[in-house]
């Protein structure tokens, strides 16, 4: 069997699998820093063409955005899956499989929900997908064009601007260490 069709079988065994929620929650402490929230969005978008290639029979386009993004896909899947170990702990394996379940169980529920439109709406998205020229905008599309997400964690709040800033003025404006004056180093004038 070659790959594609290992990931094409994989999603269908995943598709089959009851879901209890579409979006799950994380841990109330839990936030999605920078480049999870990042990570999530892109695979939103890889779980989203997935269901796009076999609802609509697009696998040739779903094998070109992999192969196309592949280091991309990988990194934004150790960065979820680096979430999940952050913020569930000894649970953290369990929790990325119920949101991976959960998120392509809810795409193909709105697939189904769109009936004869989906193909239609959604068949564009690969060639936006393959595209992209860099995670960010991969991340750009999945959220311009509100692909189902199966995470409802918020972002971190950032660091106010002016916390960076002070942090950054008190840096500058610290006196460097002054070179230790030995007897040699010592002007002449000082020695008479």
């Amino acid at each position: 069997m070659t790959p594609s069709r290992k990931v094409m079988a994989g999603l269908v065994a995943v598709m089959l699998t009851p879901s209890v929620a579409f979006a799950q929650r994380a841990p109330a402490a839990a936030c999605l820093q920078p480049v999870e929230k990042t990570a999530f969005d892109i695979r939103a978008l890889q779980s989203q063409l997935m269901v796009v290639a076999l609802t609509c029979g697009q696998q040739d386009d779903y094998n070109a955005f992999v192969t196309r993004h592949q280091s991309d896909l990988a990194s934004a899947f150790r960065n979820v899956a680096g979430h999940f170990r952050r913020t569930a702990g000894a649970q953290h394996q369990r929790q990325l499989d119920q949101y991976i379940t959960n998120l392509a169980n809810g795409q193909s529920q709105v697939g189904i929900a769109r009936g004869s439109f989906f193909c239609r709406e959604q068949t564009p998205l690969f060639q936006q997908a393959i595209a992209a020229s860099s995670p960010a905008q991969l991340a750009e599309i999945s959220v311009a064009r509100s692909i189902p997400q199966a995470i409802t964690t918020p972002a971190c709040p950032e660091r106010p601007a002016t916390t960076q800033a002070r942090t950054n003025n008190r840096r500058e404006h610290t006196p460097a260490a002054q070179p230790r004056r030995t007897a040699s180093s010592t002007p002449a004038s000082a020695t008479r």
